[in-house]
């Protein structure tokens, strides 16, 4: 493969969308918030991350004008609470750097550009020949260990191209890759469950 091929962690393509007329808010992006009318809810709403997407459960009564008005609010309150925790892009960059001088002294490249990108079929991509390396904002809240596996893999690449045996070789040096790679494996199945309309009426 070419030096400056993008390369990708865990590239699964998802499958499903959500067809109920109650379970999005016109006007926000499908598959990124999902609202659920509870017939158990009677007066309060509640909102969480779950896989890649906001959920927001409200009463099965509510209005379609209250839950215009209400649903926004919500999810203004949840963005606004995990860009506080979210760590910025040079954060990003220190701690690659930190990674490598740790499980892979003898990568000297480092990346020019380190950033966030909306991103659901990919955890993180490097392109090697402009060093630049893209992470999923799905995991901003990740525990640091996941985080930092996908900021190791992707720092490889700088030197690596492919996934060959050395690439592996390396990977193999990061502590906590098993744990992660069932993180991840286990975002992406709830993700991949909240995208199935049959899924959804279970969590009514």
């Amino acid at each position: 493969m070419g030096n400056s091929a993008d390369r990708n962690l865990a590239d699964h393509k998802h499958s499903g969308h959500l067809e109920n007329d109650d379970a999005t808010l016109p006007g926000i992006g499908e598959g990124e918030i999902i609202v659920i009318r509870s017939k158990r809810r009677k007066r309060n709403l509640s909102a969480y991350r779950q896989g890649g997407r906001i959920v927001i459960s409200i009463p099965a009564s509510m209005s379609k004008a209250d839950e215009r008005a209400m649903v926004p609010e919500m999810i203004a309150k949840i963005r606004s609470q995990e860009a506080a925790r979210t760590p910025s892009e040079s954060a990003l960059a220190d701690r690659i750097d930190s990674l490598l001088r740790e499980h892979a002294p003898e990568i000297e490249q480092r990346p020019l550009s380190v950033a966030w990108r909306a991103m659901r079929e990919r955890w993180g991509s490097c392109t090697s020949v402009d060093r630049t390396i893209r992470i999923s904002d799905r995991l901003q809240l990740a525990p640091d260990y996941a985080l930092d596996y996908v900021l190791f893999h992707e720092a490889i690449h700088l030197a690596h191209s492919d996934h060959g045996e050395e690439f592996t070789a390396i990977l193999a040096r990061f502590p906590d890759g098993e744990l992660a790679s069932a993180y991840l494996d286990g975002y992406e199945a709830a993700e991949r469950a909240l995208a199935a309309p049959v899924e959804l009426k279970k969590l009514g």
